[in-house]
This record gives C-alpha cells, sequence and structure tokens, in this order.
C-alpha cells in the first residue's frame, strides 16, 4: 500500500476538542484506528489521538465510491489524517461526528498485531511488555505515565519551594557507592567503573555547595530477587538537606507526598476513572513507630522476628495490614543500615535511621547522615569496607562538612500506590529486570 504525505496538513483540533458546537466546521484531526465498525452501507472508525477518541463516520452513499475505498483499507492502528466536517448527532456518546472529505494514510501497521489495541483480547504481562509501545496504547496503560508526569512535577515544584536545587551525579563511578556486592561492571576505556547503584555520596558532597539538592534519576542494582516490586534499573527521588537531621528530613518528605497526592487527585481526575482508583491525600505527620515497636507488634501476632534482623516480607504484608496507611518505622539497628547512617548518641546500637511504608511496602528511606570523618572511617570498617577505597569521598568531610541528612523515594513503587497497580513492570515503560533487557 502507498502512504501517503502528511504535506501541509496540521492538526486543529485534538478529538476531545471536537465538541457539538462545532457543528458544521471543517476540522483536520491526526492519529491512529482504534476500532472499525462496519453496517454495509455505513462504516464507523474509531481514531485515537493523545487526548481520547472521535468517530469518524463514513455513510457510503455520501462520500463517494473513492472515499468509501480508502475507509474500506484501513486497519486497526494505521496513523491517519482525517480532514472532514463535524455533525451533531444524537447516535454517538459525545454527541458529534466526523464525516471525512478525505482520509490519509500516513502509516500502516502490519497484522495480525502481537497485542489487541482494543484491549478486548487480553494478554499476560510478558507478552504485552514484548510490544511495549504498542501495549502502551491502550488508555489504561497511558494514564499510569500521565500520572506519573504530574506526579513528578507535584515534586518538582514542592522542592524547588522548600529551597532544594535539582542536581545530576554520576551514573559511571569508581566505586560501590554503598559497599555492595549487586553491582553492574563497565569497561571504562580498559579500567573497572560500575554502573551507580545510589547518587548517596555525591549528594552529601553537594550539601557544601548548594545546601539543600535533590537528584529524580535512573539507578541500577545487579537485584536477583524477581518479585513485583523489585527492578535491575529503577528511577530514586532523592534529597539531602544541610544543617538537618532525620526529623527535618521526615518533615520534608510526608509534605511532599501529601502535596503530590493533592496535585494528582485535582489534576488526574479523569485518569484516576480511567484506572478506577481512588486517591486519598494523606494528613500529616504520619505516624511513627520505632523498629523495637515494630518487632514487638509482629511477636504479639506470632511472627518471630529476631531482634536486629531485616523484617521478611510476610511480616510486612502483616504491618500492613495493622497500618493500612503512610507511617514511618525509625530506630533501626546501627548493623542493619550503611555505614553513612548516623548511630545514636545516647544509643550506638540504634541509627538515627527511617523507613516511609505506604501499607507493607517501602517506598522510601533515610535517615541522618554521619558528619564526622572519624566515625564514618570507623563505621566503614565495622562493615568491611575499606576506607582507602572511599578517600574521594572522605577528603570532603575536610572542607566543613555540616550535620546533614537525607533519604531517597523508589519512584517505581510511588507510582504503585498512585495507580494501584500490583506489578511494578506495569508502572516502568520499559522494565528493566533479572529476565528482561528487551525491548
Amino acid at each position: 500500500m502507498e502512504i501517503d504525505q502528511l504535506g501541509d496538513w496540521r492538526r486543529t483540533h485534538c478529538s476531545t476538542d471536537v465538541k457539538p458546537g462545532l457543528d458544521g466546521k471543517e476540522v483536520i484531526v491526526l492519529g491512529w484506528v482504534r476500532d472499525i465498525r462496519d453496517l454495509g452501507g455505513i462504516r464507523f472508525v474509531i481514531l485515537q489521538d493523545r487526548e481520547g477518541t472521535v468517530q469518524i463516520t463514513i455513510p457510503r452513499n455520501e462520500v463517494g465510491e473513492n472515499m468509501a475505498k480508502r475507509a474500506d483499507s484501513l486497519q486497526r492502528q494505521y496513523s491517519i489524517g482525517v480532514k472532514g466536517i463535524v455533525k451533531k448527532t444524537e447516535q454517538t456518546p459525545r454527541g458529534i461526528e466526523i464525516v471525512p472529505s478525505e482520509i490519509r494514510i500516513l502509516g500502516i501497521a502490519q497484522h495480525p498485531l502481537p497485542l489487541d489495541v482494543t484491549g478486548r483480547t487480553p494478554a499476560q504481562i510478558d507478552v504485552r511488555l514484548d510490544a511495549r509501545v504498542l501495549d502502551l496504547c491502550r488508555d489504561e496503560n497511558k494514564v499510569v505515565f500521565r500520572i506519573q508526569h504530574v506526579a513528578l512535577a507535584a515534586v518538582r515544584e514542592f522542592l524547588s519551594e522548600q529551597g532544594f536545587t535539582e542536581v545530576h551525579t554520576p551514573r559511571i563511578i569508581a566505586s560501590a557507592t554503598e559497599g555492595g556486592a549487586a553491582l553492574f561492571p563497565v569497561d571504562y576505556f580498559g579500567r573497572e567503573a560500575f554502573l551507580a547503584q545510589s547518587p548517596q555520596l555525591y549528594k552529601e558532597q553537594l550539601v557544601l555547595a548548594f545546601d539543600r539538592v535533590f537528584e529524580i534519576g535512573s539507578f541500577f542494582r545487579a537485584e536477583e530477587s524477581h518479585t513485583r516490586r523489585h527492578l535491575s534499573e529503577f528511577v530514586s527521588i532523592d534529597i539531602e538537606q544541610g544543617f538537618a537531621t532525620a526529623d527535618d528530613a521526615m518533615r520534608v518528605l510526608e509534605e511532599m507526598v501529601h502535596h503530590m497526592c493533592k496535585a494528582v487527585k485535582t489534576r488526574c481526575q479523569k485518569e484516576l476513572k480511567t484506572l478506577k482508583h481512588r486517591i486519598d491525600v494523606p494528613e500529616t505527620p504520619f505516624k511513627r513507630f520505632t523498629y523495637s515497636e515494630v518487632v514487638e507488634e509482629l511477636n504479639g501476632k506470632g511472627i518471630d522476628v529476631p531482634w536486629g534482623e531485616d523484617v521478611p516480607t510476610p511480616a510486612f504484608r502483616t504491618l500492613g495490614e495493622l497500618h493500612p496507611y503512610f507511617y514511618y518505622i525509625t530506630d533501626w539497628p546501627t548493623r542493619s543500615k550503611p555505614f553513612y547512617i548516623k548511630p545514636r548518641d545516647d544509643n550506638p546500637e540504634l541509627c538515627e535511621a527511617f523507613d516511609l511504608m505506604w501499607m507493607w511496602i517501602e517506598l522510601a528511606s533515610g535517615g541522618t547522615r554521619v558528619h564526622s570523618k572519624d566515625l564514618l572511617m570507623r563505621r566503614l570498617r565495622e562493615q568491611g569496607l575499606r576506607p582507602e577505597s572511599f578517600s574521594y569521598h572522605l577528603q570532603v568531610f575536610d572542607y566543613g562538612m555540616p550535620p546533614h541528612a537525607g533519604w531517597a523515594a523508589g519512584l517505581e513503587r510511588v507510582m504503585m500506590m498512585l495507580t494501584g497497580k500490583q506489578n511494578i513492570r506495569e508502572v516502568v515503560l520499559f522494565p528493566r529486570d533479572r529476565f528482561r533487557l528487551t525491548p
């Protein structure tokens, strides 16, 4: 089939702009064929664009033989342009249709398609991810990322108003940020390097120059876990603030979550309706429970969590049933947290760390940072790490490092909360995990 040229055609209206008030007016709409219905003497084409859908009605006895043949050649997912007259009607849900005077076929789709773009024939998630862009054409998938767009705009808006400067730290690093083994090695001009797991050390250093910084960006962990909430490439929302403690960082985090939820609830009503999902704007401050209180509560439910051990997923699920809202877990055992988290002065076995939970899912982790060079070197050794490997970071503590605190939130887990999706791959455009490297 010969493809038409766009030529001088430009969209005059999006689908949702075509309303009964345009009755009798000529419009140009551009988009894709979402569905086709043929009733013999009349053919209906549903055109979808970025805003929604509009019905193109082709009555064969009115449009002429050439136009009828043109309409007959259309198939689902063809990219088309339509010039035509808006007609007010009581036969369509929105009270309008477009009767075309010309149709241009701008891109064809090979059939059979790997997915049913109408969604009437469901597909398993791996099949959908194999044809991800086509999968994203469906409204219930597309709106997830419109919500993400609004959520990130709200995050940037809030943090900027709080005096934070957005920064971008390196993704190719010389040593492990947190000393972990879950690293992706990179051949950096013959030298060993790694993909960054976190901006942690860089954002701490930048406190010296900017006082308050935030970053939204992709990071990488060779994550062995293959669950509905783990990824190998993920987007992290990070902040670091100078002259602050964990309490200050928690206040910023909960106020940001409040602002973000309010923005999504207000600006994404249509998208939330498509998902059949409701967002409740949380009240602040969020409830706080210490690690010891959580362990005691779980033990009371017959779930044994030895003090000092991490809380396993089944136990977190129980916590989510007991606390179906946002809450913090604070005062974690020092040995369970990274070397840069500050031990409490009154009880060094505990540290000034916190996790933000939403029901049973951890959304963010943070705490007061160690700002004493001697203590930081001791913490490195306690965790089996060599201070020499962190010399570039340690030298910054000779330049007047102030007390500071911060946190990191996983965007994808936040999006699960905002959209009601149960699998983290649903809220990533092109997910990367243990088994998926394409598309």
